[in-house]
C-alpha cells in the first residue's frame, strides 16, 4: 500500500517527499525484521495462547494494513517537507528505537525458548500461576508498551 503512495506522490508532485520515503523505509524495515525473525513471532502470546481466530485473522488482514498505511496516506494528502538535519535526527531516533526493539525482542525470544540460556539465565524473574517464569529485568523492563516500538513511533 505504501508503494502505491510513493507512486501517487510521484504523479502529483514529480517525486516522493523525503518524509514519505522515510515512513516507507522505516515500515519496510519493520516488516523485513518480522520476516527475518519469524521464529520469534511464533513464541508470542498471540500465537501461543490465543491461537488462530478472528482477532488474529482480522488484525493481520485488515487492521495492520489499514493502520500501517495511515501515515503514507496522510503524507500524500498533506505533504510535509523535511530539512536534512531534521531527517537525520528522525533517522537516528528511529535507529535507537529499532535497536531497543530488536534487542528486547531477541531477549524475550531467547528466554521463552530456553530460560537457562546463559544470555538470559541471570535475569530476574517472578513465578506465574501457571508455573512459568516472567521476566522482570533486562531489556524488557515492562511488558506493555515496548519501549523500542514507542521510540520508533515518535
Amino acid at each position: 500500500i505504501n508503494i502505491c503512495f510513493l507512486v501517487k506522490e510521484q504523479e502529483l508532485r514529480g517525486s516522493p517527499s523525503l518524509s514519505l520515503i522515510l515512513v516507507c523505509g522505516f515500515q519496510a524495515l519493520y516488516v523485513m525484521d518480522a520476516l527475518w525473525h519469524e521464529e520469534a513471532i511464533l513464541t508470542t502470546m498471540d500465537i501461543v495462547h490465543d491461537g488462530f481466530g478472528f482477532m488474529l485473522a482480522f488484525g493481520d488482514l485488515c487492521w495492520v494494513p489499514f493502520t500501517y498505511s495511515l501515515q503514507g496516506y496522510f503524507l500524500v494528502r498533506h505533504p510535509q517537507e523535511l530539512d536534512i538535519p531534521v531527517a537525520v535526527g528522525i533517522v537516528l531516533l528511529n535507529a535507537v528505537g529499532y535497536i531497543v526493539f530488536r534487542e528486547s525482542n531477541s531477549q524475550k525470544n531467547t528466554f521463552r525458548r530456553n530460560p537457562a540460556d546463559p544470555r538470559v539465565a541471570r535475569l530476574e524473574t517472578i513465578p506465574t500461576a501457571t508455573g512459568k517464569r516472567l521476566l522482570v529485568s533486562g531489556w524488557w523492563i515492562v511488558r506493555h508498551p515496548n519501549l523500542g516500538d514507542l521510540i520508533m513511533a515518535l
